[in-house]
C-alpha cells in the first residue's frame, strides 16, 4: 500500500503507512521489523492497534522534508 500524506499545522507535512503483522509474529518480532523500519527509513510510531483476531495494525508516519529553491533568476 502506498504511503499517505496529510498537511498538519503550519508547513509540516506528514507522511503515513499502516502496517499489520499477523497474530502469529511474537512481540520481540514486531518490535524488531519496528526498530528496522524506524532505523532505515525514519519512520515513527504513531499508532498501534492489536485486533481482536490478535494481529497488531500499525501505523508509521515521517516528516516530509522539501527543499526550498536557492536559485532566482532575475
Amino acid at each position: 500500500m502506498a504511503p499517505a500524506q496529510r498537511t498538519l499545522g503550519r508547513g509540516v507535512e506528514w507522511e503515513f503507512d499502516t502496517v499489520v503483522y499477523p497474530s502469529d509474529f511474537s512481540r520481540n518480532a514486531v518490535r524488531r521489523l519496528l526498530v528496522e523500519r524506524a532505523e532505515t527509513g525514519g519512520w515513527e510510531l504513531s499508532r498501534l492497534r492489536i485486533r481482536p483476531d490478535g494481529s497488531r495494525a500499525v501505523v508509521l508516519k515521517r516528516k516530509i522534508i522539501r527543499q526550498r529553491s536557492t536559485f532566482f533568476l532575475l
